[in-house]
């Protein structure tokens, strides 16, 4: 394996893609990067694939939060998605920006643990956002 290798958050949407990425460029100033929807493909997808009616829907798309790139697309299947057994971690650099991009995030989203110091950092707290994307926002702790 190459040191140069990336990993990078692939998150589906099931459908509400577009109104995810807009969400995530009001509550954390995300930069659409790249975006193709399903019927811009240069080639179809094979028969039954796609579900009728996601022509318009984003088959991918890349977006970038601060320095990370991050990438997202509707998939193949509607209904609610499940994010399971990860969080995307957001480092900001102070408290004023944690308070902003949490509750942003909170907005239509349910609260894992309120905002508050700990031992590691000056401000602290996950929250699960309207798409069931779960997140923990820091502040990095001033090093002695």
């Amino acid at each position: 394996m190459s040191k140069n290798n990336l990993v990078q958050p692939y998150l589906m949407f099931n459908g509400r893609c577009e109104e995810a990425i807009e969400f995530y460029r009001k509550a954390l100033g995300a930069q659409v990067e790249f975006s193709m929807r399903f019927k811009e493909s240069p080639e179809p997808p094979p028969p039954g694939m796609v579900p009728p009616g996601f022509e318009n829907k984003i088959m991918h798309c890349s977006f970038r939060i601060g320095a990370t790139t991050l990438m997202a697309s509707d998939g193949c299947t509607a209904g609610q998605p499940k994010f399971e057994g990860f969080s995307l971690s957001i480092s900001v650099p102070n408290e004023a920006e944690a308070d902003r991009a949490f509750n942003a995030l909170a907005d239509g989203g349910k609260i894992g643990m309120p905002l508050g110091k700990t031992f590691w950092s000056p401000r602290f707290g996950m929250v699960q956002d309207r798409f069931g994307v779960s997140w923990m926002v820091s502040v990095a702790a001033q090093q002695p």
